[in-house]
């Protein structure tokens, strides 16, 4: 049986000797990396470690000079000023660190980087798996810090802050101060006015109670002035906009109450409710609060794919390997990817073979093995093999970077019930403020001293806040829901026109089919060799990125090839040698198809003849059947620009009783608009290669493929892993997403009709109101967050 490294705990090969003294006892080690890490620890007298552990470290870094040169780069001006917040000499970065296990291993960082000279602070978040260090830029340099924590066995790298997340810690930190300030004052203020409601003080006279008026208003002008400043900004902001927002019937009720408050309290006569003023603001920020965290939570997945932008890279010139910025990367530029190492910007593989993780582009956890011409994406972890990567965009190009900005945006799309429930709760608003003003007068006439409560209590139990969340929140957790299954939102209006689908449209080729052409067969009715013309059409369509141009790149293309033309949906054309052919389908052919040739899909003509017929076969996506099967209650109708026959058999292999077929892009885009023409929202599925105006003629479309160019697709919805299980899902988590919209907002609505009369009537005190509103609001929030799950 083999010894165990005492530092990793991993196997140590018999032919290896490392040893040194740790806890007066002679441990071994597997590699000499493992053992001078020990030594460190042992000579900076942090042996304790080794007693507080709960888990080995991971193994150390062997090759210190090859580490000390890639962390170099960190020194660099433009990623000192990406990542570290500097004032004078004083820098501070956040960083995240890899192989940290247990509270030893954020002990054993803090103390092995306090003795760094220059080292003035250091935080490790165990939990978190990140550490805030702070130092003299003077004295010591950023790769110094990262070097020395790579010494001991872990692996820091400047954590990359995402947007949301620096807004969430910002707002998060306002809110708890305000949120802490009321409910602190609001304990007191309740149990001062308790005490004199209920009479639990014994007899209090009317100089006590004058006292505690005081004490009561001192407590909750801060709140007033303080943890109530947000809704006065959005008030204000409202009203210069022209709009009356839902925080100005609250603003209104917090300054009449306030204010008849400290009234009372100075004439001491009247009643004061300042217990209620504070719990309304507390139980506000309380509401507010969860409806932040619950939109910090439904973007969450979509900003931790932040995390795996890369930020170096190794760059190949000639027999050189130079570390450098992954954002400085060029078109055209070799990069070297090792295994556990992640690609640093979107490429192509020239050399080698890996397995990777695109877990954060598609969800699916599943490797998948890449081999020479096969493309890589940013972010992605190689975990297997070493490869050689030409860049094809820069990082700022990345699939990565626009899957995060393209989930921002789709954020930021409303649908247009969200757009209706705005407009009605401005209306509302106006109509609250109506009431709460008749009653007024009427309350005047009936018990002019509760005149003033009434209205008060009309204005908070009617407040639209529910009504405000029901729509964004249900929305931001449903494409939460869906990011996270790798199925990525253009806009999020989306969900709303999917709900209403009642007729889809199929692309055959490349959707329901994998894409992947294979010639099966070659019809040709002269004395040529069948190279000859495979060898001509393998010319042409090397120019070609259509899937067809696959099933020829097994065979030599030997001809030059001049004006090459490409035209959608039909094939392309070029000249070689003086002569003009066309390779593509029967419409795209000046020569009708002879009978012999009628099997064939793809055509090869020169000038005048038409030379040969090929039949192209595809294998189809093994989901299709069960799609098809969960969709049986849509008008299902599969549209392909392929002969008769084959999609006559693709259609009855999925079921499918309606099929077009040689339809050109013209006719698919006709199809879609009769359909439309006779009242049905239309739903378009294609691969987004030549069905562009197809998908953005229907009201929503959905197209395959993480390779393609995100923000140029028509398609409203990718399927980042190409799974057509996932639009099953799509009408699920959208049906799931409506009904919470209409519960969220029949609770709103039907709430403010029952709470109305009673406020009007009287029979509602302000704290009775405020309960009311807040509960509304909570009960909106929770239930939109069930659609996380």
């Amino acid at each position: 049986m083999l010894a165990k490294c005492f530092h990793c705990g991993l196997d140590i090969a018999p032919q290896l000797n490392h040893h040194t003294s740790v806890l007066s006892k002679r441990q071994s080690f597997c590699c000499i990396g493992c053992c001078a890490v020990a030594d460190a620890i042992v000579k900076n007298g942090l042996e304790d470690y080794y007693h507080y552990r709960s888990e080995f470290a991971e193994k150390a870094s062997e090759n210190e000079a090859d580490l000390l040169q890639r962390l170099k780069v960190f020194d660099d001006d433009s990623i000192l000023q990406e990542f570290v917040e500097s004032e004078n000499d004083v820098s501070e970065i956040q960083l995240t660190i890899s192989g940290i296990n247990c509270a030893a291993c954020g002990w054993l960082i803090e103390k092995q980087l306090a003795k760094l000279n220059g080292i003035m602070k250091v935080g490790v978040n165990v939990s978190a798996r990140r550490a805030s260090v702070t130092w003299n830029s003077q004295q010591l340099k950023l790769s110094q810090i990262l070097s020395h924590i790579e010494k001991i066995g872990y692996h820091a790298k400047p954590f990359q802050p995402e947007q949301h997340e620096a807004t969430f810690n910002q707002e998060n930190k306002a809110f708890l101060k305000r949120l802490g300030l009321a409910g602190l004052m609001t304990m007191q203020v309740m149990m001062l006015n308790i005490g004199t409601f209920f009479d639990l003080f014994g007899h209090i006279d009317a100089e006590t109670k004058q006292y505690f008026n005081w004490i009561s208003l001192l407590l909750t002008t801060p709140v007033i002035l303080y943890s109530a400043s947000e809704f006065y900004t959005s008030a204000v902001r409202g009203l210069r906009a022209g709009t009356f927002n839902m925080d100005v019937p609250i603003v209104l009720a917090l300054g009449i109450t306030y204010i008849s408050g400290v009234f009372a309290t100075a004439q001491n006569t009247g009643q004061t409710y300042f217990e209620s003023l504070c719990m309304f603001v507390f139980l506000l920020l309380v509401s507010r609060y969860l409806e932040h965290s619950a939109r910090y939570k439904a973007v969450q997945a979509s900003a931790n794919m932040l995390e795996y932008m890369p930020t170096t890279a190794t760059l190949i010139e000639g027999d050189t390997l130079t570390p450098v910025l992954a954002k400085s990367l060029k078109v055209q530029q070799l990069v070297l990817v090792k295994a556990g190492e992640l690609v640093p910007v979107d490429g192509i593989i020239i050399h080698g073979q890996g397995q990777l993780d695109q877990a954060m582009l598609t969800g699916e956890f599943d490797l998948i093995s890449k081999f020479t011409g096969d493309q890589v994406l940013a972010g992605s972890l190689n975990q297997l093999g070493t490869l050689t990567v030409k860049v094809t965009a820069s990082l700022q190009h990345s699939t990565l970077n626009q899957i995060n900005k393209l989930q921002t945006q789709a954020m930021s799309t409303k649908p247009r019930i969200a757009s209706l429930a705005d407009q009605f709760s401005q209306y509302f608003v106006i109509v609250v403020l109506v009431i709460a003003c008749v009653s007024y007068v009427v309350w005047q006439q009936i018990d002019p001293s509760e005149a003033l409560w009434v209205m008060v209590a009309v204005l908070i139990a009617t407040c639209p806040c529910a009504l405000g969340l029901a729509t964004p929140s249900a929305l931001s957790c449903a494409i939460a829901n869906l990011n996270s299954k790798g199925v990525l939102l253009k806009r999020g209006d989306a969900l709303e026109q999917i709900a209403l689908v009642d007729w889809i449209g199929l692309d055959k080729t490349g959707t329901f089919t994998e894409g992947q052409f294979v010639l099966t067969q070659c019809i040709n009715p002269s004395q040529k060799p069948d190279l000859d013309y495979l060898e001509l059409a393998a010319s042409i369509e090397r120019y070609s990125s259509h899937p067809i141009a696959k099933a020829f790149r097994d065979y030599e293309s030997p001809h030059t090839v001049t004006e090459f033309q490409s035209e959608m949906g039909k094939g392309v054309s070029g000249i070689i040698a003086g002569v003009a052919y066309k390779l593509g389908a029967a419409s795209f052919m000046d020569i009708s198809i002879p009978e012999n040739m009628s099997a064939c899909n793809v055509f090869l003509q020169s000038d005048s003849d038409l030379l040969c017929g090929f039949l192209l076969t595809d294998k189809l996506r093994p989901q299709g059947v069960d799609l098809i099967n969960d969709l049986k209650a849509y008008d299902i109708n599969l549209i392909s620009g392929d002969i008769a026959p084959i999609v006559k058999s693709v259609a009855e292999q999925l079921g499918i009783n309606n099929w077009l077929a040689e339809q050109s892009p013209e006719d698919k885009l006709n199809t879609i608009k009769v359909a439309q023409a006779n009242k049905h929202v239309v739903l378009m599925v294609g691969d987004g290669i030549n069905d562009g105006p197809v998908l953005a003629q229907a009201d929503v479309s959905i197209t395959l493929g993480a390779g393609s160019d995100l923000a140029k697709s028509s398609a409203d919805i990718v399927l980042l892993d190409n799974d057509l299980a996932k639009i099953q899902t799509i009408f699920r988590i959208a049906a799931r997403c409506k009904s919470k919209i209409k519960q969220n907002i029949g609770w709103a609505i039907g709430y403010n009709l029952l709470i109305l009369p009673l406020a009007v009537m009287g029979l509602l005190s302000p704290w009775m109101a405020v309960l009311g509103m807040s509960v509304s609001s909570l009960i909106v929030v929770v239930n939109s967050t069930r659609l996380l799950k």
